[in-house]
């Protein structure tokens, strides 16, 4: 792969700011957004006050703890705009989640919301490994989710062209990527394997592509999954993170001369770990759920917003501000199946090595009897569909499974093609327990 890490001289001063500099900011702005939040949310106005907290009781970082939680439930339970600080005529965009799990969760923001955004996307395409004048394919879906547009704004204030192509037709995109000739890429990394599949349908070989660069996030992926992608496309995989609560993708992410976490950009959004049962804050090093405080949003400022992503802060290495490790698994998306608590990245770290298996996979949930109980459903690579080897391989993953994650858990190996895909998000589980 080719070397992209970056001159010092490309980079923002900021990111390479003392951490005394970099809080100094982070008070300062926290102040402002506390204050903001206080007086023009009543949501927020009344929950300060019923936690006998004002906005003048931040005289240091460490005061925030004081502060109430923010929860997802707040947004629908706020739709569409009980939760914006702004008067309507400010707005310059709206976002919202697909709403399928209940009311969608409503974002909005001012023009200086979506100029901050711009920025720190493009930060986080230059910590990747990209610059001006690259051309940067999007396979990100455009409309209400915030995937297309802030990486295509974002692409656009790094100085590259942008190739806005959204999520499916693989074939196309396969085609487009071939023609045109990008330097990065920005999708799903569920997604980026059919496209990885897409290159073999066609004969292409994707280590002939002129991509250096994939940019994946919007879902959790593992080491594993990096190695794929590097190994086959002869190219850089990194992380970036981000949700539209907070701002959209471009919240932290790695760098490409590191790949050693995800450094988050702590001018304007600021990090705490919390234990997620207790809720108290642990120290930086410890693992617990991801908590996110903005800290120039103007829009729809969010205070102490619980991600339900598990992780912890690490201190910079690339960078000055913070590392957060790489996002495996979410509180929310737990398995616990007979007291074992499974994250789907441990099932896709075990099944991508396993040989004779493809990289695509759906986990089902389900009664037996009165137990809970898994199974997996994967398939073959071409090279191994022969039955014996779909059993052989079967027999493989179940041990490993058992072995390294610690349950049980059925395996079905269908043929090559025959494994669920995604245009976007992987759906991972399937939870069919309360069913019949």
């Amino acid at each position: 792969m080719k070397d992209l890490s970056p001159k010092k001289s490309d980079l923002e001063a900021i990111e390479v700011a003392s951490r005394d500099e970099i809080m100094a900011i982070q008070l300062e702005r926290m102040k402002w957004s506390l204050r903001h939040a206080y007086d023009n949310v009543a949501m927020y106005k009344k929950r300060f006050d019923d936690a006998g907290v004002h906005p003048d009781d931040l005289h240091d970082l460490k005061d925030l703890a004081k502060f109430p939680f923010t929860y997802k439930n707040d947004l629908r339970d706020n739709y569409p705009f009980g939760l914006s600080a702004v008067p309507r005529e400010k707005l310059a965009r709206i976002h919202a989640s697909s709403g399928t799990t209940g009311k969608a969760t409503v974002v909005v923001y001012t023009k200086n919301d979506i100029d901050v955004w711009a920025t720190t996307l493009a930060r986080s395409l230059r910590a990747s490994g990209l610059r001006a004048g690259d051309m940067v394919h999007n396979a990100y879906g455009y409309g209400l989710f915030t995937g297309g547009l802030g990486a295509h704004y974002g692409i656009e204030k790094l100085g590259a062209s942008v190739v806005p192509m959204g999520g499916g037709q693989t074939d196309k995109q396969v085609g487009l990527i071939t023609d045109f000739q990008p330097n990065g890429i920005m999708v799903t990394p569920s997604y980026m394997l059919n496209i990885l599949e897409g290159f073999h349908k066609a004969g292409i070989d994707p280590r002939s592509s002129s991509l250096e660069v994939g940019v994946f996030g919007a879902e959790p992926w593992t080491n594993s999954m990096r190695k794929q992608v590097e190994d086959a496309f002869d190219m850089h995989a990194v992380d970036i993170y981000g949700l539209s609560e907070i701002m959209g993708p471009g919240v932290a992410n790695e760098c490409v001369e590191t790949k050693d976490g995800l450094h988050v950009w702590e001018d304007h959004y600021y990090p705490e770990i919390i234990n997620p049962v207790t809720g108290e804050v642990v120290e930086d090093g410890e693992e617990g759920e991801l908590v996110f405080t903005t800290l120039t949003k103007e829009g729809m400022p969010m205070i102490r917003y619980r991600t339900r992503d598990l992780t912890r802060l690490l201190p910079g290495t690339a960078r000055s501000m913070r590392r957060m490790e790489k996002i495996t698994g979410r509180s929310d998306d737990m398995i616990i199946l007979r007291g074992v608590n499974v994250f789907p990245t441990q099932i896709e770290e075990q099944l991508l090595g396993t040989g004779g298996l493809a990289p695509y996979f759906q986990i089902e949930l389900y009664k037996s009897g009165h137990m809970d109980a898994m199974r997996v459903f994967t398939e073959a690579t071409p090279d191994a569909a022969d039955e014996a080897s779909k059993a052989a391989a079967a027999r493989m993953l179940t041990k490993r499974i058992k072995d390294m994650v610690g349950v049980s858990t059925e395996v079905v190996v269908g043929d090559p093609g025959s494994a669920a895909r995604s245009e976007g998000k992987a759906v991972r589980v399937i939870d069919n327990r309360n069913k019949g």
